[in-house]
C-alpha cells in the first residue's frame, strides 16, 4: 500500500489508472477506522482493480461549536487497518493541501438537507458536497462506498452524483453493528459506561418501529411517538430528532406507502449518536442501496 499526501501525485496516479481502463473504488473517510470503515474497503477490494481510501477531517462540515478539534485521529492505526483491508492508496491530504486559500467557489445543497442532522447543522452538507467534489476530481472513481449509518449523507451524495453528472456508481452498504446492536461509530469512545449500556436502546427502538409496520401500522406519527417514548424511557440522552421520511428524497409522508427511513439522533453528555432503519411499506428491511 502506498500513502500519498499530495493532491498532484494523487491526480497523476488516478489519471494513469483511467488511461489503463482500471476500475477505481473510492472510500472517503475522516479516519479513526473501525469495522464499518474496513467493511467498505473490503467490499471495494472485491469489486475494483484499484482501491483508494482517503482520510481527511474536513473543517467545512463542522459548525463553530462542534467537535472538529476533538474528533479522534490515529494515523498509524488507520494505516495498518487500511493495508490489512487491501487498500492500494491511502490518501492523507492535510488542510493546507486541500484548502490552501479560502474557497472562491461556493457549493450548497438545498434539497434533502433541512431534515434529520441537516436541520440542526446548517451548512454541514455544503461542506460535505464541497469536499467530495474535490475528492472525486482527485481520485476519478468508478464506484464510491458509503455506510448507511449516515443515510442522510448517502442521500446527499446520491443527489450530488446525479445533479453534477459524475460518472460514478454509489454503493451504500448496511450499517455495521456491535454484538448488542449499537451502530459502530468513531464517537462511541466518548460514551460513559452507563451511556454505553443505555445506547443499545436506540437500535431497539428502531426495531420496534419496524415491527409496528410489519404488524400493519401505517401512521408515521404513531411510530415516531413509540420510538421517542422508548428512547426517553430507557436512556439519559436528549433526543435531537426522531423522524420518519421517504427515502432517498427525505420528504414527509402522511401514510407509509413507499420506502421510508426511521432515523434518530440522541445527544449524550459528550457525544451525539445517530442511527436509522430503512424498510418498505410492508416492513421489509432495506439494508443498502445501489
Amino acid at each position: 500500500m502506498e500513502v500519498i499526501y499530495s493532491i498532484e501525485l494523487m491526480q497523476q496516479k488516478s489519471d494513469e489508472w483511467v488511461r489503463k481502463n482500471k476500475r477505481i473504488g473510492f472510500v472517503a473517510t475522516m479516519g479513526f477506522f473501525h469495522e464499518g470503515h474496513t467493511h467498505l474497503m473490503k467490499e471495494a477490494r472485491q469489486q475494483n482493480d484499484i482501491v483508494i481510501t482517503s482520510i481527511f477531517v474536513n473543517p467545512l462540515q463542522f459548525g463553530p461549536h462542534e467537535d472538529y478539534d476533538r474528533y479522534p485521529r490515529d494515523e498509524r492505526h488507520d494505516t495498518l487497518l487500511a493495508e490489512q483491508a487491501g487498500v492500494d492508496i491511502l490518501f492523507l491530504p492535510d488542510v493546507e493541501e486541500m484548502y490552501p486559500r479560502p474557497m472562491q467557489v461556493s457549493m450548497s445543497i438545498t434539497d434533502r438537507v433541512n431534515v434529520l442532522c441537516g436541520k440542526s447543522r446548517p451548512g454541514h452538507f455544503d461542506g460535505v458536497i464541497t469536499v467530495l467534489t474535490k475528492l472525486f476530481n482527485m481520485t476519478r472513481p468508478n464506484r464510491v462506498y458509503f455506510g448507511m449509518k449516515d443515510a442522510q449523507q448517502v442521500a446527499v451524495v446520491d443527489a450530488l452524483i446525479r445533479n453534477l453528472n459524475f460518472p460514478i456508481e454509489l454503493i451504500g452498504l448496511p450499517t455495521i453493528r456491535e454484538v448488542d446492536g449499537l451502530a459502530k461509530s468513531s464517537r462511541n469512545v466518548f460514551l460513559s459506561s452507563v451511556e454505553r449500556d443505555e445506547a443499545i436502546w436506540i437500535f431497539k427502538s428502531l426495531k420496534e418501529a419496524r415491527q409496528l409496520v410489519v404488524d400493519g401500522e401505517k401512521n408515521p406519527a404513531i411510530i415516531v411517538k413509540e420510538v421517542a417514548d422508548t428512547i426517553t424511557r430507557r436512556t439519559s440522552g436528549k433526543i435531537d430528532y426522531v423522524e420518519l421520511l421517504s427515502y432517498p428524497h427525505l420528504t414527509p409522508v402522511s401514510v407509509i406507502e413507499q420506502q421510508v427511513i426511521v432515523a434518530v439522533a440522541v445527544q449524550f453528555e459528550h457525544t451525539r449518536l445517530i442511527d436509522n432503519l430503512l424498510f418498505d411499506a410492508s416492513g421489509k428491511l432495506i439494508e443498502g442501496i445501489k
